[in-house]
């Protein structure tokens, strides 16, 4: 195992790490800014993977883990029209936030770290293919799969291994969530924030476009 036992001791000391396994759930509720845009948008230990302009006039925030079947369906069914639509025409600016419910998803979000390297394209690349192929490393083989993602992706054996020994990042990756948990109260993936409004759960394209739209209007 790659993974180091204070690694896997540390992800298990996440807020509400257990409680939160397997809670993924498929409504789609808004709980109307119950946190403010400013508590979303503070700067976390980890910079912002994001795609979009800088000064947009909706920005949406992701909380998701690698391993929540409902992050990768939204991933594969929602995610591609919201880029279209809205990204790639610089209408929203949109930022991917590390929620790991456990250890493998830890791991996962370590290794996009590592592959992009700051790069946010390249970041939402290799978290696509990982959601992708979400059940070959999820249920099986883990250590191995995600080491051949890492070479396809251009990383020697030595330093996939070396990003998932990085007790650094994953400390980082640990004190966002407890953020998250804390002050912005997430509990499940995936979780959305619309310039401040929670949205939790699975949702349509159609019912962001109810979001967003009136939003770019004001």
């Amino acid at each position: 195992m790659i993974i180091t036992r204070r690694a896997f001791n540390t992800m298990l000391s996440l807020t509400g790490l257990a409680a939160l396994a397997g809670l993924s759930p498929l409504r789609f509720i808004s709980e109307a800014f119950a946190q403010s845009a400013a508590d979303v948008a503070k700067p976390v230990s980890l910079p912002d993977m994001a795609l979009g302009p800088n000064d947009a006039a909706v920005t949406i925030t992701e909380f998701a883990s690698m391993t929540c079947p409902h992050c990768a369906a939204f991933n594969e069914q929602v995610f591609p029209k919201l880029k279209k639509e809205y990204i790639d025409t610089g209408k929203i600016r949109y930022i991917f936030r590390e929620f790991p419910l456990d250890i493998k998803a830890a791991a996962g979000s370590m290794l996009s770290r590592c592959i992009a390297n700051g790069d946010a394209p390249k970041y939402f690349a290799v978290t696509d293919m990982l959601f992708r192929q979400q059940s070959d490393w999820v249920m099986k083989n883990t250590t191995e799969t995600l080491t051949r993602i890492g070479k396809q992706a251009g990383l020697t054996q030595q330093q996939v291994e070396a990003c998932l020994k990085d007790q650094a990042l994953l400390d980082k990756i640990a004190a966002d969530q407890k953020y998250a948990s804390d002050v912005l109260k997430v509990d499940s993936t995936p979780t959305f924030f619309i310039n401040g409004e929670k949205i939790k759960g699975e949702a349509s394209f159609e019912e962001f476009a109810k979001k967003i739209n009136p939003l770019l209007k004001s």
